[in-house]
């Protein structure tokens, strides 16, 4: 599927898993029997929880760095990221030789932050909030002359992810609905490219909390809306979606539908006690789309649903849990 000035495409996905090769795994597409008897069609979910670092974020990371000059490489990298972007960030600049330095905020969570220094990045914490830490990105890409790695707004970072739809595809072809949820968008961008250029007539869907709405808002305005994000789903909590996937998913006609807090913490004990999935509350984004009845499904079809990360603060995951005691 091509359109004119599309701004990436099959082609870049597929040129992204020659670069990635097989530095990644190779995630499962998991069948959850259960939730298919509920919703009445085949629901099978992409587990990218179980792929480094925890998260489906290395795909794009990995694609980027492909393409850095050496001068780009000897300046070194520079992001901002809630948690999961940053281990990625980490890792796979410490797999190409390259320094990394990820501007991080003071409330996100402490266990993401102690991963990425773990995988070898400087954290800068010095923003009290995400508004903020945008500032001290930009000083920060100033004064340093990094090359930014951008989280989601990146055409590289995008059809790095869109290396997700590719494999969803292979390995479940009658697929007819995809679900993805949504922070800042690369994931979505990324994979409705793929899918869309290998099976035009499958429906995308981006999944986001109502308390986080940056891309569902930004589609009926036609460009990017900020917003204020404060979803339990810390990683779906973009103040708002990327121009360039905003645009993505308007040529693509991405579909967009909201989920309930109560809707996502549902899901998550769904994923955990049904599917034994440990993933974060961003991961059970689809589930609680499928589950809330979001979505409007017809008998029969096959669903294929990101999980998109297992990263879960401990307190976050023990809260939710406790509540079905």
């Amino acid at each position: 599927m091509a359109i004119a000035g599309q701004l990436i495409s099959l082609d870049d996905v597929e040129r992204a898993r020659g670069r990635i090769g097989d530095r990644l795994h190779r995630t499962p597409l998991l069948r959850s029997a259960t939730l298919s008897d509920q919703v009445g069609a085949d629901v099978r979910f992409k587990a990218e929880l179980f792929q480094r670092t925890g998260s489906f974020k290395p795909r794009g990371v990995l694609n980027k760095l492909a393409t850095l000059t050496e001068e780009e490489k000897q300046r070194g990298v520079i992001s901002i990221s809630a948690g999961n972007h940053a281990q990625a960030l980490a890792y796979a600049s410490g797999v190409e030789g390259i320094d990394a330095l990820v501007v991080m905020w003071q409330t996100a969570s402490p266990m993401k932050i102690a991963a990425a220094r773990g995988y070898g990045a400087t954290i800068d914490t010095e923003a009290p909030d995400i508004p903020h830490a945008f500032e001290r990105l930009d000083e920060l890409i100033e004064s340093t002359g990094r090359t930014l790695v951008h989280p989601y707004d990146d055409p590289l970072v995008m059809a790095g992810q869109g290396t997700v739809g590719v494999e969803m595809l292979e390995d479940a072809p009658q697929a007819d609905v995809v679900l993805v949820q949504v922070g800042g968008g690369g994931l979505v961008s990324g994979i409705a490219t793929a899918v869309k250029g290998m099976k035009p007539e499958a429906r995308i869907v981006a999944v986001e909390p109502e308390r986080s709405p940056a891309l569902h808002e930004s589609l009926k305005a036609g460009e990017p809306v900020t917003v204020e994000a404060k979803s339990i789903a810390d990683g779906l909590n973009g103040p708002y979606a990327g121009a360039n996937c905003v645009r993505v998913c308007t040529e693509l006609g991405v579909e967009s539908v909201l989920v309930t807090e109560d809707a996502l913490r549902e899901a998550f004990l769904f994923m955990y006690g049904r599917m034994k999935l440990a993933c974060e509350v961003a991961g059970a984004a689809t589930a609680a789309a499928l589950m809330s009845g979001a979505v409007e499904l017809e008998a029969g079809q096959t669903v294929a649903a990101v999980v998109s990360g297992g990263n879960v603060a401990p307190k976050t995951a023990a809260a939710i849990l406790a509540s079905e005691q």
